[in-house]
């Protein structure tokens, strides 16, 4: 992450980050509402000091299960207080004592039933509770990034625990691209693929960051619309496009690399192969692996976005993000780790 271009300058300001796990607090708001009825038992869980596929282990073990009958909708941080939700089939089965899971680290907040199992990217929104300590530097300059990141966004780059401790997860991938070396464990080829697609796109985003075109079009984008995975192609920029941009309706969006042509034409296509010209392994291990070509937003903008000094030198955050969005793209613009 450290490489990658900044969208206001690097921050003047350094502070210390996560001193305890309640000092960052996200809260999972699903796109449904449990029904109240069906064979799957939904589960709210607070969590603390925990990964999610640990506690999907714990769920398991309590209902005597499989863990692939226990569904998530998003991978949530270990060093963190995270509520989210679970979903575990209990077809001819009797409900077990959630009770059981109640620990000095999971606490379970609600249950409920639905008739399907809970998907990944099942997410509204994940609400964010950020406290950053120790503030030094200049303060006045961070005032004012906080109003430029609340009316531009930042950039929606990938977070650095997309690629894994010390970037596990994407060295993995390389070799598994460049060896032929075969990962049988579906799940951790998944995780590699992600790192895979993910260090692409931050490549091309980094590099739109650097020249001010992040939040800008160029001709031939793939224009995302607002909170949808939907987009269409725009082959010229005229005020129409330009206005929609400026209201944060449709955003420049960015490639997930995969089999097939990318969706870009024109001079946004040729800036995005061109720079990816030297990542032919990665590619090529990508389409060969069957995945498909995506796109993702290069413009991440930030909902109820509100902040607080509550002393001198310490900065309390509240946000919402989109399933997918990373609260360290929007941190790392406003203030460096100490």
């Amino acid at each position: 992450m450290d490489s990658l271009a900044y969208a206001f300058q690097a921050p003047a300001v350094r502070a210390q980050l996560r001193c305890n796990a309640e000092d960052f607090q996200v809260r999972e708001v699903l796109s449904f509402e449990p029904s109240g009825n069906g064979n799957h038992a939904y589960l709210q869980v607070q969590k603390r000091h925990l990964t999610t596929e640990e506690l999907c282990r714990a769920i398991a073990r309590l209902a005597n299960l499989s863990v692939r009958h226990v569904g998530y909708a998003g991978l949530k941080d270990r060093n963190a207080v995270t509520t989210q939700w679970f979903s575990v089939d209990l077809a001819g089965k009797s409900e077990p004592d959630w009770n059981q899971l109640q620990s000095d680290r999971i606490t379970v907040l609600n249950i409920s039933r639905h008739e399907r199992k809970l998907k990944r990217g099942s997410i509204k929104d994940n609400g964010f509770d950020l406290i950053l300590r120790n503030l030094q530097g200049d303060i006045a300059q961070l005032e004012n990034r906080l109003s430029q990141v609340q009316r531009r966004g930042v950039p929606n780059y990938f977070g650095e625990q997309r690629f894994g401790i010390e970037e596990n997860n994407l060295n993995a991938a390389f070799q598994m691209f460049t060896t032929g070396h075969k990962v049988k464990n579906r799940h951790l080829r998944g995780l590699y693929y992600s790192a895979a697609r993910s260090y692409l796109f931050n490549q091309v985003l980094s590099y739109r960051v650097g020249h001010d075109l992040w939040d800008q079009a160029v001709a031939g984008d793939a224009m995302m619309l607002d909170g949808s995975r939907s987009f269409f192609v725009s082959e010229d920029i005229d005020d129409t496009i330009r206005a929609r941009l400026q209201a944060g309706d449709i955003h420049p969006s960015g490639p997930l690399w995969g089999r097939g042509e990318p969706a870009t034409q024109g001079d946004a296509r040729v800036l995005e192969l061109n720079l990816l010209q030297d990542y032919l392994p990665w590619r090529q291990g990508l389409e060969q692996h069957g995945l498909e070509q995506q796109r993702r937003a290069l413009r991440l903008m930030i909902r109820s976005f509100e902040w607080e000094f509550t002393s001198h030198n310490q900065l309390h955050l509240r946000f919402a993000l989109p399933s997918g969005a990373y609260a360290t793209s929007v941190v790392r613009e406003l203030v460096s780790p100490s």
